[in-house]
């Protein structure tokens, strides 16, 4: 499992950012996540405009071509908002 309190994005429409904390369970197959590449990565987002439900769907697409994993789950957890809490989880499964 990799997680981080730190995710950052922005909102595509109010240009606010959203915060939020970043969670991934996966089984490796042969590759593991590199993790300084992949702090690097999420902090690609911090200035991206993007809806919360995209953002987790795009980490899980770019992460398991990265590694290939046997499964993954990637959950974001976003941090209240405009009264909305909103937790997002996008899964993936070796066919």
């Amino acid at each position: 499992m990799i997680d981080t309190t730190e995710f950052t994005a922005v909102c595509p429409w109010t240009d606010l950012p959203d915060f939020g904390t970043l969670v991934v369970r996966y089984v490796p197959e042969r590759q593991c996540i590199e993790l300084k590449s992949f702090k690097y990565y999420l902090m690609s987002y911090a200035g991206v405009g993007v809806v919360q439900e995209h953002a987790v769907n795009e980490v899980l697409k770019d992460l398991v071509a990265c590694c290939r994993p046997v499964r993954m789950e990637v959950t974001l957890d976003y941090n209240v908002r405009g009264g909305l809490h909103a937790t997002v989880t996008a899964r993936y499964e070796k066919p």
